[in-house]
């Protein structure tokens, strides 16, 4: 039923190669991971449509190479972007000290100053951290990005990373109220206070 969409939402995932990007995406969409994985080539592209305090959101979920020599689709790949999933990999010191240069792309390149931020600590499953929680925390709280830690392989966190983003986005109306005002769409009258304790133990929400 399109008729109940309250609007579609283009969420970027973006990060080192190899930190799980595509693994969160198709534990989110397809709720299947699989361990041999192949590193995206360019960009993969996915769409899941899901309910956030009875607000129904299409996503238009981009996954793009962490590879250096895919960079040069980065400006329109930005471009009306919402939302973005920030991931490193907290058995990879390296993908959490590149962070800074991810959050210089996003602000070079998209179009939007308010868009919503998600840092997503991936692999949380293995044994080998290398980054702590309040690492990732802090680096979150500095930068005014909401934060989780996650694993695409036990589900751990997957499904509330995605949902806290949307909520957040839907309750920031200049994000997406323009390109839905034409369609006389209304918010439910639901309060985005608070939801059931399915994310306790993962989400901080800033």
């Amino acid at each position: 039923m399109e008729e109940d969409i309250l609007t579609t939402l283009k969420i970027l995932i973006i990060g080192e190669s190899g930190v799980g990007k595509s693994s969160l995406l198709l534990r989110f969409t397809d709720d299947t991971f699989d361990p041999e994985l192949a590193a995206t080539i360019g960009v993969d592209f996915k769409v899941k449509t899901i309910s956030v305090d009875g607000n129904k959101a299409k996503l238009a979920i981009w996954d793009t190479a962490g590879q250096e020599r895919f960079r040069t689709l980065t400006p329109s790949y930005y471009r009306g972007a919402q939302g973005v999933i920030l991931v490193y990999d907290v058995t990879r010191r390296d993908t959490f000290t590149r962070l800074d240069n991810w959050l210089n792309e996003l602000e070079t390149y998209c179009t939007r100053n308010d868009i919503v931020k998600m840092l997503v600590g991936n692999k949380i499953d293995k044994e080998n951290r290398e980054v702590d929680r309040n690492e990732g925390l802090k680096f979150a709280r500095k930068h005014s990005m909401l934060f989780i830690e996650a694993s695409a392989k036990t589900r751990d966190g997957v499904q509330c990373a995605f949902e806290e983003l949307v909520e957040k986005i839907i309750q920031t109306p200049g994000l997406w109220e323009s390109e839905t005002n034409n369609r006389g769409v209304r918010l439910s009258n639901e309060d985005g206070g608070g939801r059931g304790g399915s994310c306790s133990g993962y989400c901080s929400v800033l």
